[in-house]
């Protein structure tokens, strides 16, 4: 019994020196790089989270170019604004595919947007670009819709009466209706509970892939398959937005229009049109998963953005309040909003963009995949391997921004007082995977947060004296619960 525990305690020792070997050997092609273990790679002082501050260090002793293993997979780690705008952007083709990982395999199955590739994907894209334009043409099209969504929204807090809430709950209610208009044709009410479930669901699928737990299923899917967790709770929410969006899908189908009126119509008359087609991907599956990606890519994010919003300017009421003061100078009160207007007004612009900026809701983003060999900076990148620009250090690189860890609205104005962009600002991403919905973020953005701050003042109940600042770490990053008081002005 002994000499059999010590064979195999010899051949389990010699298995792990010949993988610390072969990983040894393997490094020494790719970039920099803290040094990986058998089976877990770097994940052990990663805290099993690619966090966009331990990467911003492992950038200052690597590089802005550097290799962390997730298990036995190695990701490419670009930093700082030149090596990133390098890779999303001159390098864009090249990086343009989506790592398949096994949480994304069974979640998605390969369908939709966000994380296909080749002719799905841009078949898929290509529809929902025009399907945007064809919308936003419109007369009372999506941007009238935002409006009386923003509305809606000043009549809840309106109704408040400038007691302490949550005003979470409130906003993320009235962004996910627009995208819902967008997408079913239709709002729906607060009570709704299918549709707060729908939220419940899209929001924990959202944060589970930037939790320990989707890294550890990324890296050993064969063995969290067998072992209880939020992982196995993830597939039933996941189950269930895919049902809700089979039901709407079904009531299209019975009350077909004319004239298509939001997705699904424009969807179904896609799947008519191209069913003689071989090479066409538009199918059901595949309509499901587009939907899907867009409410949760769409809603949790907008939502989250004007969280940190509203938290912003309780925290800086010097600036909430010169924000309210250009509004009313060149608003007035009773004029209905337009994201035309912000050129009109470049200090609340310049807000906006700071918001976005510092808040730094998508952390590192989405990773990529190369599609084909490159060469960046004297490294070679071989097709298939997985790439991650971290947009935090773009959005805090020193080099473009006076004070990166401040919030300061100045970051976009030059001295003049003018609006400006800077090149460093890349909350939506780049290149060929930019956010589609950008526009749509930024008028969404402008016209809820022009019309909230023209209405209320924010400020902290009675008795509450500090702003907790620091967030919760997530695919989104969100801020830590609270209240305020919405006091109408």
């Amino acid at each position: 019994m002994l000499m059999l525990t010590a064979m195999l305690f010899t051949f389990l020792l010699s298995l792990l020196i010949l993988k610390f070997l072969k990983l040894q050997w393997t490094t020494r092609r790719l970039p920099p790089g803290p040094t990986p273990l058998p089976f877990i790679g770097n994940l052990w002082m990663l805290n099993f989270q690619l966090h966009h501050e331990t990467l911003i260090q492992l950038a200052k002793k690597y590089g802005n170019i550097l290799t962390v293993w997730a298990g036995e997979t190695p990701v490419i780690v670009f930093s700082g604004c030149k090596a990133v705008r390098n890779a999303l952007i001159s390098h864009s083709q090249e990086f343009s595919g989506r790592p398949i990982t096994p949480f994304v395999k069974e979640f998605t199955q390969g369908k939709g947007i966000v994380v296909s590739n080749g002719r799905n994907w841009r078949q898929q894209r290509y529809f929902v670009q025009m399907f945007l334009r064809k919308m936003a043409a419109r007369n009372k099209g999506l941007e009238w819709q935002m409006q009386e969504e923003a509305q809606q929204l000043l009549e809840d807090f309106t109704s408040q009466r400038g007691k302490p809430l949550d005003p979470s709950l409130l906003i993320s209610h009235a962004i996910c209706n627009v995208t819902a208009s967008l997408i079913f044709g239709h709002r729906f009410p607060v009570e709704d509970r299918a549709f707060q479930q729908l939220k419940k669901a899209t929001n924990f699928v959202m944060a589970f892939n930037g939790t320990h737990w989707g890294r550890l299923y990324d890296a050993f899917p064969w063995l969290m398959r067998r072992v209880r967790g939020p992982h196995q709770k993830v597939f039933s929410h996941v189950e269930y937005v895919h049902s809700f969006v089979k039901q709407e899908i079904r009531s299209h189908q019975k009350n077909l229009t004319e004239e298509p009126q939001d997705l699904i119509d424009f969807y179904l008359a896609k799947i008519s049109e191209t069913k003689d087609d071989p090479s066409s991907t538009f199918d059901e599956s595949n309509m499901i998963q587009v939907v899907t990606d867009i409410f949760i890519g769409s809603s949790d994010t907008i939502s989250t953005t004007l969280h940190w919003a509203v938290l912003y300017m309780v925290a800086y009421p010097a600036i909430q309040e010169k924000v309210q003061k250009e509004l009313d100078t060149v608003l007035g009160r009773s004029w209905r909003i337009f994201f035309e207007d912000r050129k009109k007004l470049p200090y609340t612009n310049a807000v906006i963009h700071e918001v976005q900026r510092f808040a730094n809701m998508a952390s590192v983003g989405l990773a990529r995949q190369c599609i084909r060999d490159t060469s960046i900076q004297g490294f070679l990148i071989t097709k298939g391997t997985i790439v991650l620009a971290n947009v935090s250090s773009v959005l805090y690189d020193p080099e473009h921004w006076k004070t990166p860890r401040q919030f300061n609205p100045n970051h976009f104005l030059d001295e003049e007082g003018t609006f400006m962009n800077n090149k460093a600002f890349l909350p939506f991403s780049a290149g060929h995977r930019v956010c589609l919905g950008e526009q749509q973020a930024r008028t969404e953005l402008f016209i809820f947060f022009t019309n909230l701050l023209r209405a209320f003042t924010f400020q902290l109940p009675d008795g509450v004296t500090e702003v907790k600042m620091d967030s919760i770490y997530g695919t989104v990053v969100h801020p830590h619960p609270y209240k305020i008081c919405a006091i109408p002005r």
